[in-house]
């Protein structure tokens, strides 16, 4: 996994140092961790796209006063208007100490049930793991060339050991449904239906 350094300054604690901070165009930060203390920073706007706009997971480095912390991104309050960042929590590593993160999830491949006509339903994007730090995924690559029409891939199908995930194992993060053309309206199967009832009745 790519690792981004970013620069940071101190600032004041507090909504009147969040102020300042963004008045200077910087997004006022804080680290936590366990056996380390919050630290309140700034860091320039610009050094969060790579962080915030993209579809994998870093880790980041950030360096202060002469000192570092390897982090991640753990979260992101946006402007409610602009959607620009307004502040950011960063969450420190600690060597031998497992931590929970969300991470993207890439479906690799065309389904088999897609050529087939099949229309893919994706039905998860993310998924909450736990690991060491060394074994933090970019992204979660899952294959789908098997999934013919019908069919569907669920948590418990990815191998990854050194993974332990959020979800259930049954929890489905892809399916293959049917041509709209082979599916039975609603109506019809409404008519069916009361067909049989009445049909019951007269019995």
């Amino acid at each position: 996994m790519d690792t981004i350094a970013i620069p940071a300054q101190r600032r004041a604690a507090g909504k009147r140092g969040a102020r300042a901070a963004r008045r200077s165009g910087d997004v006022p930060c804080v680290s936590y961790g366990h056996h380390v203390d919050p630290v309140v920073f700034q860091v320039p706007e610009k050094s969060l796209k790579p962080l915030i706009y993209t579809d994998q997971m870093h880790l980041v480095e950030i360096s202060l006063d002469e000192r570092a912390w390897e982090c991640i991104l753990k979260d992101v309050a946006f402007h409610p208007v602009t959607d620009r960042p307004m502040h950011v929590d960063f969450q420190v590593l600690q060597a031998g100490e497992k931590v929970t993160l969300t991470v993207p999830v890439r479906f690799v491949g065309t389904p088999v049930g897609q050529v087939r006509g099949g229309r893919i339903s994706f039905v998860v994007h993310e998924l909450s793991v736990t690991c060491l730090p060394r074994h933090i995924p970019s992204q979660i690559d899952v294959a789908v060339e098997h999934v013919d029409i019908g069919g569907a891939v669920h948590v418990g199908d990815i191998i990854h050991p050194d993974l332990e995930f959020g979800a259930p194992t049954d929890q489905v993060l892809m399916m293959v449904l049917r041509p709209r053309t082979e599916e039975q309206p609603a109506e019809e199967t409404g008519l069916v239906e009361d067909a049989e009832l009445a049909d019951g009745d007269e019995d």
